[in-house]
C-alpha cells in the first residue's frame, strides 16, 4: 500500500489574465509553434567563433532552417534556407523513412548538419541528398543527386571525406572533387553495410553502423544480415489503398539480425574482420576509437543483457580481448559515456554501485578510481575538457525533478561543481575544448531558452532567448503557469514516487472536477520534472480536467533498485503504483472520485488497458493509443531486457497479456487508437484486442489512422485529430 508523504505548496500564480479563447488541439499543432523560437541541434563551430542551430520557419513549424549566431554578438542570422535546397515534396526512401521514424523525427528541411573539424564547411543532408556549405564563401553546393537517398551522412574527423549509406552500401566521397568510392558493394536484399539494424535504432539508440578513425585512415562498418529474422507480414493501410510489407521484425525470443564488424583501410582498400567471439547471438552496442587511432573498443552485450563486455582490438582488426565486464542479475544498460582520453585512458559509466557513476580506467581496462559517487546518479556525459582535466556532465543531483550541469576533475576527483543554477531543467552541448557550452534551460514558467556560456557557467550571449512576452505565441495562454503542484507518495517497497497535479483554468476549490491520469509508466522515461511541459496537458486543463501524472517504479533517472523493480513482471508494480496514485487523487476534495479517466500512448497505452482491467478499477474510462497487448509480439532487445525470453518467463508473459483480463473491462469504457502503418507496435496488437472484445461482446470505441506510424499522436497530420478524439471521448464519459 502506498501512503501519501507530502503535498508541496503550489508555486505562486502569475497575475490573472483574461483569455478570449481556450487552447485547442488545432492550435497546439499549428503555426507559429507554441514553444516559440527554440533552438535545436545546437553546435559550436570548431574555431569557437559562432554557434549554429536549427530553427523552425515562422510559417511552418515542420520545416527547419540552419541558423547561426556569432559569439562576439549581433543578431542571429540564417545560414541555409531549406526551401532553396528542396521543395519538400520528394518521396523519401523506405530506409530514410524508417530511420526518421526510429529517431522520432517528424520535421523536414535541415534536420541535421555536421561541421568538419577545421571549421571550413558544414555538411547538410536534406531530403535524401547532400549539400556542402562553404563557410568562407557563404555558399552551398550540391554533392549528390541520385535516385536513392544518401542516409546517415557524416564528415570524417579531418574533413577529407564525406561518407554515407545508399542502397544498403557504404560510400565515401572527397568533397573537393566529388569523387565517390564504394567501400562495400554486396548490399542487397537482406544484406546491408554501414547501417544500424532495426533493433539497434529502435531500442539501443544506436543510429549508425559505421565509425571513422580519428586520423581519417580507417573506417569501421557493420555487416548486417537479416536472413534469419522472421518475416512479419504487416498491412500498411493508407488513405489510397493498402500494401503488405514483408517486414523483418525480431520478436521476443526469436532470432535477431547477425551483425559483424569490419575495419576498412582507405589507403589499401582492404577490409579486415573484428572477431567478436564464438557466440554470435549478441548485441553490438557501441563502437569507439582510442584518441591515437590505434585501438578500437566495442561494447558487446549478451543476448540476456545481464553482461556487458568492453572489447579492445588492434586498429588492423583480428581478435579482441575483454578488458572490462559489467554484470547484473536484472540487466546492464549500454553506456554513451565512454570517452577516450589522450594518453590512452578512458572514462566509463557504470551502475555497479546502485547508481550510475563515472570511473577512470587505463587503456588496458585497469580501474584507476571512481570519478563520482554518492546517492545520486550521473545522467549523461556532455563533454570533456582535457586541457583542464575535467569531465562535464548532467545530473539530477539534488532532486530527480531538476537537471543541472556539473564538472569534476577526473584525475583527482572532488565534489562536483555546479555550472548552472537550480530550479529547472538543463540540456547542454559542450565545446570540444575550452569548456564553453551551449545550454538550454526551461522551467514551469519559462519555455526553452538557449545561450552560450563560458567554462565558469557565465552567460556570454543569447542564442534564442525565447522570452515569454507579448510577442511569444504562448503569451495568450500564460495564465496559470507555475501553478503545478508537486508531491510524493511512498511505494509498497518504501521507495519515493513523484507526482504533479495540474488544475483547470479558473480553478475553484469548492467545486468537484473530473480528473485524467496521463500515464506512460514504462522504463527509460520520466514524466514528472520542473521543465516546460508544452501544450497538450493545457488543452485538458482548459477543458475542465484535473491532470495527474505519476512516475511509477521502473521510470528513469532513478536508482537501479527503482528502475529494476519491474524486472520479469511488466504490468504489476507499475500498475500498483498508478492505482495508488489514483486512490490519492480520489481523496482530494476538489476531485470527483466517480469521474476518473486515464490516457496514454505506446507503453502508456498498455498501462491504460491494464488499469481499466484491474479488479475494482477506479477508472470510468480510458484512451489507449498504440498499445502492446502481448509482449511476445514486441521486439527482442526491449522486451527481453525487462521480461527475458517468453520460454524463460511464461508466467510473466501470461500475466501481462491484456486479452486474458478483458472480463473485467466495463462496457464502453475504452477508446482504442492506432496508426494503421505502425512498424513498431505492430497493428496486430490492436486487432487481436478488437477481436477478443468483439467475441466477448464488450462495447468499445475505436479510431484508426490510415498511413500513420507509431507517432500518430505527435505529428501535425494526425496529432490534432488524436487529441480532439480523446477530448470528445472523455467529454462523453466523464462529464
Amino acid at each position: 500500500m502506498l501512503q501519501r508523504l507530502s503535498l508541496l505548496c503550489s508555486l505562486a500564480l502569475l497575475a490573472p489574465v483574461v483569455r478570449a479563447e481556450k487552447l485547442t488541439p488545432a492550435r497546439v499543432f499549428g503555426d507559429p509553434s507554441l514553444a516559440g523560437k527554440s533552438a535545436r541541434g545546437v553546435a559550436l563551430s570548431p574555431d569557437g567563433q559562432r554557434v549554429t542551430y536549427l530553427r523552425t520557419k515562422e510559417d511552418d513549424a515542420q520545416v527547419l532552417d540552419l541558423w547561426a549566431a556569432d559569439v562576439a554578438g549581433g543578431e542571429p542570422y540564417r545560414l541555409i534556407d531549406a526551401r532553396t535546397l528542396s521543395s519538400g515534396s520528394k518521396e523519401l526512401s523506405e530506409a530514410e523513412k524508417a530511420r526518421r521514424e526510429r529517431r522520432r523525427v517528424t520535421t523536414r528541411g535541415v534536420i541535421e548538419y555536421f561541421w568538419d573539424d577545421e571549421g571550413r564547411f558544414i555538411l547538410v543532408p536534406v531530403d535524401g541528398d547532400l549539400f556542402l556549405f562553404d563557410v568562407a564563401a557563404a555558399k552551398t553546393r550540391r554533392l549528390t543527386e541520385t535516385p536513392g537517398d544518401e542516409v546517415d551522412a557524416k564528415v570524417s574527423p579531418k574533413g577529407r571525406y564525406v561518407s554515407y549509406v545508399r542502397d544498403q552500401n557504404l560510400y565515401v566521397m572527397e568533397p573537393a572533387t566529388a569523387r565517390e568510392t564504394a567501400v562495400t558493394k554486396d548490399g542487397r536484399d537482406t544484406l546491408s553495410f554501414g547501417v544500424a539494424e532495426f533493433i539497434a535504432q529502435e531500442e539501443m539508440h544506436r543510429f549508425t553502423g559505421y565509425w571513422w578513425s580519428p586520423d581519417d585512415a580507417r573506417i569501421i562498418y557493420a555487416r548486417v544480415d537479416e536472413r534469419g529474422v522472421d518475416i512479419v507480414p504487416r498491412a500498411d493501410i493508407g488513405a489510397k489503398g493498402a500494401i503488405v510489407v514483408q517486414q523483418r521484425y525480431p520478436r521476443a525470443g526469436r532470432p535477431n539480425a547477425a551483425v559483424d564488424l569490419f575495419v576498412h583501410d582507405l589507403a589499401t582498400g582492404k577490409s579486415a574482420a573484428l572477431d567478436l567471439g564464438a557466440n554470435k547471438d549478441i548485441y553490438v552496442g557501441r563502437v569507439h576509437w582510442a584518441k591515437d587511432g590505434k585501438t578500437i573498443y566495442v561494447q558487446r552485450q549478451s543476448r540476456d543483457q545481464r553482461t556487458l563486455d568492453l572489447l579492445a582490438f588492434d586498429a588492423k582488426g583480428g581478435a579482441g580481448r575483454v578488458i572490462l565486464t559489467e554484470r547484473s542479475n536484472a540487466w546492464v544498460e549500454l553506456t554513451d559515456d565512454f570517452r577516450a582520453l589522450a594518453g590512452g585512458n578512458f572514462l566509463w559509466s557504470s551502475e555497479r554501485s546502485g547508481n550510475r557513476h563515472l570511473y577512470l580506467y587505463r587503456g588496458d581496462g585497469t580501474l584507476v578510481h571512481a570519478v563520482t559517487r554518492g546517492d545520486w546518479l550521473v545522467d549523461k556525459v556532455a563533454g570533456v575538457d582535457e586541457k583542464r582535466g575535467v569531465v562535464i556532465f548532467g545530473a539530477s543531483k539534488d532532486t530527480p525533478l531538476e537537471r543541472r550541469l556539473y564538472e569534476v576533475a577526473y584525475a583527482q576527483p572532488r565534489e562536483p561543481r555546479a555550472l548552472t543554477p537550480a530550479g529547472g531543467w538543463w540540456t547542454t552541448t559542450v565545446a570540444k575544448s575550452g569548456g564553453a557550452f551551449a545550454g538550454t534551460y526551461s522551467d514551469l514558467r519559462t519555455p526553452s531558452q538557449t545561450a552560450l556560456y563560458n567554462a565558469e557557467g557565465k552567460r556570454v550571449r543569447w542564442i534564442e532567448e525565447n522570452r515569454l512576452d507579448e510577442k511569444h505565441p504562448f503569451w495568450p495562454y500564460r495564465d496559470g503557469l507555475g501553478a503545478e503542484e508537486f508531491g510524493t507518495l511512498r511505494a509498497s517497497d518504501g521507495q519515493t514516487l513523484h507526482y504533479v497535479i495540474k488544475k483547470p483554468a479558473g480553478f475553484d476549490s469548492a467545486k468537484k472536477y473530473p480528473a485524467i491520469v496521463s500515464v506512460y509508466g514504462g522504463p527509460h522515461a520520466q514524466r514528472v520534472t520542473r521543465a516546460w511541459s508544452g501544450a497538450s496537458d493545457r488543452v485538458l486543463t482548459d477543458a475542465g480536467y484535473v491532470v495527474f501524472t505519476l512516475d511509477n517504479r521502473g521510470s528513469s533517472n532513478r536508482s537501479v533498485a527503482f528502475q529494476t523493480a519491474l524486472h520479469r513482471r511488466l504490468g504489476t508494480v507499475e500498475v500498483e503504483d498508478q492505482r495508488a496514485g489514483a486512490a490519492f487523487l480520489k481523496s482530494l476534495p476538489y476531485v470527483d472520485p466517480a469521474r476518473l479517466g486515464v490516457m496514454g500512448w505506446s507503453y502508456g497505452g498498455f498501462m491504460v488497458l491494464m488499469l481499466l482491467t484491474e479488479e475494482n478499477t477506479p477508472f470510468a474510462a480510458g484512451a489507449s493509443g498504440a498499445p502492446p497487448t502481448d509482449w511476445a509480439l514486441y521486439d527482442t532487445h526491449y522486451t527481453e531486457q525487462f521480461m527475458d525470453k517468453p520460454a524463460d518467463n511464461k508466467d510473466g508473459y501470461a500475466r501481462s497479456d491484456v486479452v486474458t483480463r478483458l472480463g473485467r473491462l466495463k462496457p464502453g469504457a475504452l477508446l482504442l487508437l492506432h496508426g494503421m502503418a505502425d512498424d513498431n507496435v505492430i497493428f496486430e496488437n490492436s486487432t487481436r484486442l478488437m477481436a477478443a472484445l468483439q467475441t466477448k461482446a464488450i462495447p468499445f470505441e475505436t479510431m484508426l489512422y490510415p498511413g500513420a506510424r507509431h507517432a500518430a499522436g505527435g505529428t501535425r497530420a494526425t496529432g490534432p485529430h488524436v487529441l480532439q478524439t480523446q477530448l470528445d471521448f472523455f467529454a462523453r464519459k466523464l462529464k
